[in-house]
């Protein structure tokens, strides 16, 4: 058993041992410290530290590609996990219904919105006269000043929304049975999903947009996405609708802003394959025309125009056979540089070797189509290639749809082949 011995010391005597104390432990801290950093060997890396060209769990996989295939494309996204959702966006989403007065930051998201768009896009139960009314009034402000329901706001500034009133909103997740179905379809056709993009692999016959006599389309399917906010996905570009393949799909408001100026400065590229009438010679061109709308009672399409013609556009393709079925037939895959209206169909008719199955633009008098091939159009939007809204590549190939897949067969074509229009300019 230990004993407690009782030792009588001065006050001075007990000041002295207390700063010799802390002065011996401020060496041994000194000590210590010093002899961590000197010890600890260069492959000793304390937590976050990271050689240079090692990666992480989490990041984005590094560009490669097979020698000596030309750099034509980058790495295509992985994993959507990969790219944390921005903090603020987070928080938009999870912004309370405002009882009173609040301020609010504008997100990425919303950069570019109308004072009115941004209000509706936030709480959907906002009706449309209750909008105007508080812009009116001077109710909402922008940084502190007063702003018209027409103006556009800009990430980081600061919204103050006044006390609402809201109606109930629609509740998500309660869909009839048809927008279940509808819904089933569209995750049936998709490619690729993340948090931004949607990709469908639209079949033939299915429109992209409505039109006279039309009731089902892509753009009226997209209703049974609409988010808590009450975000409805958005068409990016537009496909025929006989035309089968990749269709680009906008989820938020700035996905949409991104990948439409995407499409505007001509960094999306765009890969179609097509079965055509003979043999192209060369097998690799350039089409360069303009073309122009030529209107009739019953139909309207698309015809070689001359510079300066009312409504002509310059549109240019390029081609290359990429497999041809004696001199009958042959596979060619094109690329457009522009985007105009039946600008594939009306080049390949121009040059003499429209796609078959066309009802618009194939007239090749006394021309038998091979049995077993079916009378419908064979074009596919094979392959789209677009940076992503957030950083990286998004690189979509859609298979053949059925008809042309039969067509393949019978004529022993291999899908595949080396495909040579990636090598064509971009210009």
């Amino acid at each position: 058993m230990s004993r407690r011995i009782k030792r009588t010391t001065s006050p001075g005597d007990r000041a002295k041992e207390r700063a010799k104390g802390r002065d011996k432990s401020r060496d041994g801290d000194r000590g210590k410290g010093g002899s961590a950093q000197r010890s600890r060997k260069p492959d000793e890396r304390k937590s976050g530290e990271r050689k240079s060209g090692e990666r992480k769990s989490g990041d984005r996989p590094f560009a490669h590609r097979a020698p000596g295939k030309p750099p034509r494309f980058a790495e295509p996204r992985r994993d959507r996990n990969e790219r944390p959702e921005p903090a603020a966006e987070k928080q938009a989403a999870e912004q309370p219904l405002p009882t009173k007065v609040q301020t609010v930051v504008v997100t990425t998201d919303e950069n570019g919105m109308r004072v009115d768009r941004f209000l509706e896009a936030r709480f959907p139960g906002l009706s449309f006269s209750h909008i105007q009314r508080i812009v009116r009034k001077g109710e909402l402000r922008v940084n502190g000043k007063r702003a018209d329901s027409k103006d556009r706001l800009e990430e980081g500034q600061s919204v103050r929304i006044p006390p609402l009133r809201l109606d109930t909103p629609k509740t998500s997740g309660t869909l009839s049975e048809a927008e279940a179905k509808t819904l089933q379809a569209l995750k049936d056709m998709t490619l690729y999903e993340d948090d931004d993009v949607l990709v469908l692999n639209k079949p033939a016959g299915l429109a992209v947009q409505g039109g006279s006599g039309m009731t089902r389309h892509v753009d009226q399917m997209l209703e049974v996405m609409r988010d808590a906010k009450g975000q409805k996905p958005r068409l990016v570009h537009r496909i025929d609708r006989e035309t089968s393949g990749c269709l680009l799909i906008a989820k938020t408001r700035f996905a949409a802003s991104f990948l439409t100026g995407a499409f505007r400065h001509r960094s999306a590229r765009k890969i179609y394959w097509a079965l055509v009438a003979g043999v192209p010679k060369p097998k690799q061109g350039r089409i360069s025309t303009y073309l122009a709308k030529e209107e009739s009672e019953e139909d309207s399409i698309m015809r070689i125009a001359e510079h300066g013609d009312e409504g002509a556009s310059h549109a240019v393709t390029y081609y290359a056979v990429v497999e041809a079925s004696a001199t009958k037939l042959a596979w060619v895959s094109l690329k457009p540089v522009t985007g105009r209206t039946h600008q594939l169909r009306a080049h390949m008719a121009h040059i003499d070797h429209a796609i078959v199955g066309d009802p618009k633009y194939f007239n090749k008098e006394n021309w038998q189509l091979p049995g077993g091939l079916q009378n419908r159009l064979h074009l596919l939007a094979r392959r789209i290639v677009i940076p992503h809204p957030r950083g990286g590549v998004i690189d979509v190939s859609a298979p053949l749809p059925p008809h042309m897949l039969q067509s393949w067969n019978l004529l022993g074509l291999e899908a595949d082949r080396f495909d040579p229009i990636e090598n064509a300019p971009e210009e």
